[in-house]
């Protein structure tokens, strides 16, 4: 059975800017995200997953995204590229994105490793529960609170030094 086009619809709207705002908190790149948005719907498409709820769907969307944001900063080709992270902090103005609320603090978690980047990502951007982040990236609870700790006191570190 395939999608209805009113569910696709409705699939794009409700998840799109969720995508995307993964997507570049993980790839710094406008482009980039914007395909791994077109790349985590083309999975959607194909796979046609059944979700137990909706949190299960919003893990599904999150861990697909990431992992292909993962398997695209392995390729060798795009690792010849350079991210927004690399940009001076002067010229970042011109590098605004509309779907996310820039800020200094964004720009500081997107600079943190990525074992502390996502859960603080995901809990403070996109308003996730430890429970729904430890599902999203398949970790134990303790674990994304021991990193959500451990990325506060680095993010602490990076915002004083400025």
């Amino acid at each position: 059975m395939s999608l209805k086009k009113e569910q696709l619809e409705f699939y794009f709207r409700e998840y799109y800017s969720m995508i995307f705002r993964v997507a570049f908190a993980e790839l710094k790149a406008r482009a980039d995200a914007e395909d791994m948005v077109q790349e985590v719907f083309l999975r959607f498409l194909k796979y046609q997953p059944k979700f137990q709820s909706q949190e299960h769907e919003r893990a599904w969307i999150v861990r697909t995204t990431i992992n292909l944001c993962r398997d695209f900063q392995r390729n060798k080709w795009n690792r010849a590229t350079v991210g927004l992270d690399r940009i001076p902090e002067a010229d970042r103005k011109y590098m605004e994105n509309p779907l996310i609320d820039e800020d200094g603090v964004l720009w500081a978690v997107l600079e943190l490793p990525e074992q502390y980047r996502r859960p603080l990502y995901l809990f403070y951007y996109e308003d996730y529960s430890i429970k729904e982040i430890a599902t999203a990236l398949e970790k134990p609870e303790n674990t994304v609170k021991t990193n959500l700790r451990r990325g506060r006191e680095a993010l602490k570190g990076i915002l004083e030094a400025e």
